[in-house]
């Protein structure tokens, strides 16, 4: 069956989220799940902050919006799906 572009976006979105905070798993790891995966793995701030970037953009891009509904868009999106923030983190 094929994906709605709303579907392939979040999709996308999600990959890069893990992309960016370094860690080996896909949509397809997480797809179907019901429990709280997001709470599985982390990211730091300056990770959440990259992605959150990188994330207002690509809905600017995709969806047509302007930057300040993209970027509250954005916001909600990591409220709901984002990886818990580790703070405490060295490199």
């Amino acid at each position: 069956m094929k994906k709605s572009k709303d579907e392939i976006i979040v999709e996308t979105m999600l990959n890069k989220m893990f992309e960016i905070a370094g860690h080996n798993v896909t949509f397809e790891d997480i797809k179907g799940r019901t429990d709280n995966w997001y709470q599985q793995w982390t990211m730091t701030e300056e990770q959440n902050k990259e992605w959150r970037e990188w994330g207002t953009k690509y809905l600017k891009k995709q969806k047509h919006l302007l930057k300040s509904y993209a970027s509250r868009q954005m916001a909600m999106f990591d409220m709901n799906y984002g990886l818990k923030i580790e703070t405490n983190k060295t490199i």
